[in-house]
């Protein structure tokens, strides 16, 4: 290998490989482990998001693989259809063409040809994260498969009585001109104001305080052309006998009742709360409980309409247009509509004031524009009959959340789920499968040669499909299983499904998770997934979400391939309009990455994401942990130099010949055996983030810092016999090898680069590190007796470097150590390690404190309670000396504090197990024992 570590060299290489060979394809003899990628966007590129998603899906199936299960990763992508209809639009745009001029099925094949265009950058990023799912079986929202498996969902729902088609309140976006989901609406905190109008009471009634009028307090005096009645708390003693009454409505003199509802906040404006039941979702349920008319008056550009049209409360049309609409509002723009009103209510001496007002506005996430709730007919799910299984499946633990908490999060969601909207009015997606005749009758089939059929239609008779397509998130819920084969009982289907892990942010286990539950435990009988995964969001250094708006945000392959700062800003300024913003974006870049961003590899973020994966929380990001990883696959690289310049060419042991082991060796074994056993346990877990943390502390402080130097006197000593030195070498090469197997699943490729090389010298073989057998915890291999002595001889290392660190004493220097208080066990491992000791201490002596003497003027290093005194006679500095003791002797004094302090609480005393107070205790009788030898120390070098 090169001697220096260039993961550039290696990862482009390894996936090729690993790609061309199919290893990638379901092979393993054990019972299936399926995961489905959660399917980016087509029109984007990976974000930090991805990154972190994909290296727990990676760590997940690598395991899983190498435990010999049968594993299939499923990528794919999602047709996005909002999002990529106003790319191709802005397209067009540039070019003076619209859609409309185009036609639906030519703009159609537009957005095909831009998709193949474009649609591989996602592919390409997540090659590069090393992302080992099987690109044979990749799959798109909008293929052949998945067209047919959304038909025959929709029909099968409709004949279910499931589907249906009604007039309700939507989320309206009045630039795009389509229905959009609460995910893609955001909630922005404004500046507004909050309009006091003056309703006149009916029929001579007056308020308790002898007003003739009541006053509402509202943010939208435009939706007062809608209004349907004026709402009071049941409780509120100002309103109580209004309750029945009526208000004359300003400006449309219409009559429109008082109603009592428990949802008016008593405590906000004047307690009176105007119900628009057909332009607001809360007054749409107080509509609902009052059996109020839904007065629409916008249209689809939320303009005035020429006269409102009425509906009944569920929605149908109850063939009447409202005539009280005043004129001159008719087509007039709702904020244009909003001052008028409002000036006309100044005029005829209603309006009472106005406030400064904080609200939050929705925006739509892609428009930008206010969003409208607005009455329109759209296709509906019904979802509460679907939603009572999916309780029923997570309730009685066949689907897990982990983090567990996350259930009551899904428990909240579905026990007050609402009927969900699946139509927008876009061309690009999943044609409803729903044909109209003249009359408007509505027949629903899987085309229209099934529907003809199904409902005994002539062909001369004219049919016309519906126009809308359904919502992404629709077919979304048909992934585990319509990527499958579905409907047809394919034999991947038989075998993949249920899958087994949904890896997956909290924020969308509503808009997917639940989805994929209800329609997957409905359409085939079976769970979707065992078990889902909820991690968190990623976030920046500071712990602020990323977004472009602050400049914050972070490409993985910029931190994988590196970016200069001149690229960097050009990225994060891309397209910015406001020339203050973009000045802010490109001061806060230079700052925090004045020569850009280095180039990591995939290997180093990777670990990074996983040592940050603790369940459910967010996370972090921090560039800094990304330079500590990269130094960790530094020292993995060094390390394996370091072991094929003691092996190559060498006898290590693997042909059956004799081999002695040192402790040193079993030690390292059997630390091996615990690492293995706790990585396995805590990837059970989902615990990443522990599982890493073993990985790491095992490879960098154990087998690197300790194991490495504890061996070289073995393997530079031409006087140790060739069997101890052939143990030595098969333990170097046999543990290498094993470290490289537990952390594949993090660290793919520098692991499989280094293991070529390694396996045949620890007589392993086989093409790929990645189908290796993944290592267990071998019980005959743990040994306490080597681990204690190894632990001892660390302890006793580090005592002299402390004193030599301390003492500014030369590694280059040998000195004599002299042992007090020894026990039988003390002087035991110093025979049988003596010579270890005095090559890497560099010592020229050790001996024992004979009974009685008098222990010579030394610096002190406690293992347990034996005293290692490096005598100072012509090394010691007296004052440095006692500044040292000085502050051993205040760390004591604290930690003979903290114990006393929680022993000395009855809270805690009374609650603790046995155990845990016999430990504390002991605790604290060492601290003192060791207090006690320092004062006695200190004492003896003050006199001098």
């Amino acid at each position: 290998m090169d001697k220096t570590y260039q993961p550039h060299a290696i990862e482009s290489r390894w996936y090729a490989e690993w790609e061309s060979q199919n290893y990638f394809a379901p092979q393993g003899s054990g019972d299936p482990y399926t995961i489905m990628i959660p399917p980016p966007n087509v029109t984007g590129s990976l974000h930090m998001g991805h990154g972190f998603n994909n290296a727990i899906m990676d760590a997940l199936i690598r395991w899983r693989r190498m435990q010999g299960r049968n594993t299939l990763w499923q990528p794919g992508t999602d047709h996005a259809g909002i999002a990529t209809q106003m790319v191709v639009e802005r397209q067009l745009g540039a070019q003076g063409v619209s859609r409309h001029d185009l036609g639906r099925a030519k703009f159609l094949d537009k957005v095909w040809e831009w998709k193949e265009e474009s649609g591989g950058n996602i592919t390409r990023q997540i090659r590069r994260l090393g992302s080992s799912v099987d690109w044979s079986r990749e799959r798109f929202t909008m293929d052949d498969g998945m067209s047919n498996a959304v038909k025959e969902a929709f029909v099968r729902l409709h004949e279910d009585g499931l589907i249906y088609r009604g007039k309700r309140l939507v989320n309206w976006d009045t630039k795009l001109h389509t229905a959009i989901s609460d995910l893609e609406v955001e909630n922005h905190d404004e500046k507004g104001h909050l309009w006091h109008l003056r309703f006149p009471l009916a029929d001579g009634v007056k308020t308790a305080e002898g007003k003739d009028h009541l006053v509402v307090a509202t943010t939208r005096p435009e939706t007062v052309l809608g209004d349907a009645a004026v709402a009071v708390h049941p409780e509120d003693e100002r309103y109580r006998q209004l309750i029945g009454r009526h208000v004359l409505l300003p400006l449309v003199n219409r009559l429109i009742p008082i109603v009592a509802d428990e949802y008016v906040d008593r405590e906000f404006g004047t307690g009176c709360v105007k119900i628009t039941p057909a332009h607001d979702f809360n007054d749409y349920e107080v509509g609902k409980r009052h059996n109020l008319p839904l007065i629409n008056i916008f249209d689809q550009n939320a303009a005035v309409l020429a006269k409102a049209q009425v509906f009944n409360i569920d929605g149908t049309h109850n063939d009447k247009v409202d005539p009280s609409l005043p004129d001159g509002y008719a087509h007039m723009d709702r904020f244009d509509a909003r001052k008028a009103i409002v000036a006309e209510f100044e005029a005829m001496g209603l309006l009472e004031k106005i406030d400064e007002h904080a609200l939050k506005v929705p925006r739509g996430d892609r428009s930008g524009t206010i969003i409208e709730p607005w009455l329109t007919d759209q296709w509906y799910v019904s979802t509460k009959p679907l939603a009572k299984k999916a309780i029923e499946v997570v309730e009685n633990g066949d689907i897990q959340f982990v983090p567990k908490q996350y259930e009551n999060m899904y428990f909240s969601w579905m026990r007050d789920i609402q009927d969900w909207c699946i139509s927008r009015q876009l061309w690009w997606g999943h044609r409803i499968p729903a044909w109209y005749d003249e009359a408007g009758n509505v027949y629903v089939g899987r085309d229209e040669v099934d529907v003809r059929k199904k409902y005994a239609i002539r062909n001369d008779e004219p049919l016309r499909q519906d126009n809308d397509v359904l919502d992404t998130w629709f077919s979304a819920g048909l992934w585990t299983f319509s990527t499958l084969g579905w409907p047809e009982q394919t034999d991947f289907l038989k075998t993949f499904h249920p899958t087994d892990v949904l890896v997956t942010g909290f924020d969308i286990i509503f808009f997917w998770v639940a989805r994929m539950i209800m329609l997957s435990t409905h359409l085939t009988g079976q769970i979707p997934f065992r078990t889902v995964y909820v991690h968190g969001l990623v976030r920046d250094g500071q712990g602020q979400k990323m977004s472009k708006s602050k400049g914050n945000v972070l490409d993985p392959l910029d931190i994988v391939d590196g970016i200069t700062l001149e690229r960097l800003l050009e990225k994060r300024t891309s397209g910015m309009m406001q020339p203050k913003l973009a000045e802010k974006i490109v001061k806060q870049t230079r700052n925090e990455f004045p020569e850009g961003i280095a180039s990591y590899g995939t290997d180093a973020l990777r670990f990074t994401f996983c040592s940050l994966a603790s369940t459910g929380r967010d996370i972090k990001f921090d560039m800094g942990r990304v330079e500590g990883y990269r130094n960790f696959c530094n020292k993995l690289w060094n390390a394996a130099n370091f072991v094929f310049e003691n092996t190559e060419g060498k006898d290590t042991g693997v042909a059956n010949e004799p081999v002695e082991l040192s402790s040193v060796d079993r030690w390292i074994i059997s630390s091996l055996q615990r690492t293995e056993m706790e990585v396995n346990r805590q990837l059970e877990a989902f615990r990443f983030d522990l599982a890493t943390q073993a990985l790491y502390e095992f490879i960098w402080d154990e087998y690197c810092a300790w194991y490495l130097e504890l061996v070289k006197p073995v393997l530079w000593d031409e006087q140790a016999s060739p069997e101890r030195q052939r143990g030595t070498r098969r333990t170097l090469v046999r543990v290498l090898e094993a470290i490289l197997r537990l952390a594949h699943p993090f660290m793919p490729f520098i692991t499989e680069e280094i293991w070529q090389r390694v396996a045949p010298l620890a007589g392993k073989g086989g093409p790929t590190l990645m189908l290796q057998p993944w290592p267990e915890l071998n019980p005959e291999r743990l040994d306490s007796a080597a681990e204690g002595d190894i632990e001892w001889v660390k302890a006793f290392m580090l005592g002299i470097r402390q004193i030599r660190a301390e003492m500014n004493i030369s590694m280059a220097r040998r000195i004599d150590v002299v042992l007090d208080n020894a026990s039988t066990e003390d002087l035991r491992r110093l025979r049988e390690n003596e010579p270890l000791l005095n090559k890497l201490a560099k010592l020229d002596s050790v001996r024992v404190l004979a009974e009685g003497e008098q222990a010579p003027l030394a610096a002190t290093a406690l293992v347990g309670d034996l005293q290692v005194l490096v005598p100072m006679a012509g090394l010691i500095d007296k004052d440095a000396e006692l500044a040292r003791l000085d502050k051993e002797i205040a760390r004591f004094d604290g930690e003979i504090k903290r114990v006393g302090g929680k022993l000395g609480n009855a809270g805690f005393v009374d609650k603790a197990p046995a155990e845990v107070i016999d430990k504390e205790r002991a605790k604290l009788a060492e601290a003192q024992q060791a207090r006690a030898r320092l004062l006695e120390q200190r004492e003896r070098i003050a006199s001098l």
